[in-house]
């Protein structure tokens, strides 16, 4: 085989499913644990935290923003239900573009994945941090001090709080994956009370005065917006990294990522609006703990603010902990194909990839502790607009390729979706900053490195090949 051919190698989708069903990890999980577990990876990325940095770039209009990345998120949520329902395994768009792109191209997928779930991980511990200190302030009146609350590059010495709260969602992956998904499920619906009661008291005050100018930076002001935000869409696909420990993946994945996006869509405008026309987005942007400073203006120093303050801090938690767990099961993937060391993929009796877990929180409390917010959504965005980009590119190839496979859900529209979903990917990437971009391509070439000096000679597929070949 030649060099530019086995980079382009596919792992038959079959043999994706055959590896998936004899998986140590344990079946477990339902429609209604799915669901929970991409609403609350999803749910509080953004409005709690990331409302903040786009707010002031988009104006009124970061409704129309968070309408924009939706529809991206949308196009591309569609084109993982029918990849999950086709390929119903652990690892999400890594192992749909191992299906249908190549081994290198899944790869590069792969580490986009380890971007987006790693350091989103960091950049929601963060703004815990600033909700815990509206908490503390609104009940004991006092504050964790900015050298112990904030990373270097915002005035502080080390965000204490951010590394804690990645230490304690660790520790809980650990218990094992029913009870992860039990605290998931609780903390869901607590967080969607929350907002729900954040709208109730915001909406009381709202003005019509601070829906105007409702674009002050025009459509660029708009797009740059929907580029910061879609970091708060990252999670609906967290579903599809529980693969092999859904009862009935083909059938409930479709499903729960459908679902999820819808729910957590209409959430967002909700209490962008609310935010917004209660208080304009200059308050909205003073503070990493946004709504609520929004709750504080409107009520004073009053219970309301200290409720969302205390749902926050328990809700973001969660996150925390379900982004962790998407992070480590697509490692475990990457591990068992080969191209990530072998101890990765090992379970221990509760069926969790112990020593997978410890690595992985280790690495994401550092980065929480001293990466500014800002830099950390930021490079999320992109290696999420990445990876959703090659999941649309895969949809398209496997129906091309692959017509005669089993599909319990179909993307409609085809093509047209995929490619909207693609151009919107684009799009939203071409919004992104320089330093962004900067960022990425280092990244990218780290990840180069790793496949060229590692994966690709210990990768299992390339061995099956030789082996068949000799």
């Amino acid at each position: 085989m030649s060099f530019a051919r086995s980079l382009l190698r596919v792992k038959p989708a079959e043999q994706l499913a055959e590896d998936g069903s004899h998986t140590p990890l344990r079946r477990t999980l339902g429609l209604v644990p799915l669901v929970a577990l991409s609403v609350g990876a999803t749910l509080g990325t953004g409005i709690f935290v990331v409302l903040a940095e786009a707010a002031p770039a988009a104006g009124p209009a970061v409704v129309v923003s968070f309408v924009l990345a939706g529809l991206a998120a949308l196009c591309s949520a569609l084109s993982y239900a029918e990849l999950a329902g086709s390929v119903p395994v652990s690892g999400s768009a890594y192992s749909y573009a191992y299906a249908t792109l190549g081994e290198l191209v899944a790869w590069i997928c792969g580490w986009c994945l380890l971007l987006e779930y790693g350091v989103s991980v960091a950049a929601v511990a963060v703004g815990w941090g600033g909700y815990l200190n509206e908490f503390l302030r609104g009940t004991v009146g006092l504050t964790i001090p900015d050298a112990f609350a904030a990373p270097p590059g915002d005035g502080g010495v080390v965000n204490v709080p951010a590394a804690l709260v990645v230490l304690l969602a660790t520790a809980v992956l650990l218990m094992g994956v029913r009870e992860s998904a039990r605290a998931t499920t609780i903390t869901t619906l607590l967080k969607i009370a929350v907002l729900v009661f954040f709208v109730a008291v915001a909406i009381t005050a709202f003005r019509s005065a601070n829906m105007t100018p409702f674009a002050p930076a025009g459509i660029a002001g708009i797009s740059a917006g929907a580029s910061a935000v879609f970091f708060s869409f990252i999670g609906f696909d967290a579903a599809s990294t529980a693969g092999e420990e859904a009862r009935d993946p083909a059938r409930d994945l479709p499903r729960a990522i459908i679902l999820s996006l819808a729910i957590v869509t209409a959430i967002y405008v909700l209490v962008a609006f609310a935010a917004v026309g209660a208080v304009g987005v200059g308050v909205l942007g003073e503070s990493d703990a946004s709504l609520a400073t929004a709750l504080r203006v409107v009520t004073g120093q009053g219970w309301p603010s200290v409720v969302l303050a205390f749902g926050a801090v328990l809700a973001i938690a969660s996150v925390v902990l379900i982004v962790l767990y998407g992070q480590t099961r697509i490692l475990v993937s990457m591990s068992r194909d080969g191209l990530l060391p072998g101890m990765l993929s090992k379970v221990n009796g509760r069926a969790v990839p112990a020593g997978n877990t410890v690595v992985v929180g280790a690495v994401v409390a550092v980065l929480a502790a001293v990466v500014p917010l800002n830099q950390l959504a930021e490079a999320t965005s992109i290696g999420t607009l990445v990876a959703f980009g090659l999941v649309n590119i895969g949809v398209l190839v496997l129906r091309r390729t692959r017509p005669e496979l089993p599909r319990s859900f179909r993307t409609p529209l085809m093509p047209w979706v995929p490619l909207l979903g693609l151009a919107l990917c684009v799009y939203l990437i071409f919004g992104l900053d320089a330093v962004t971009w900067l960022t990425f391509a280092l990244w990218t070439a780290v990840g180069l490195a790793v496949y060229f000096g590692y994966g690709r000679r210990r990768s299992k597929l390339n061995r099956t090949v030789v082996e068949a070949a000799d």
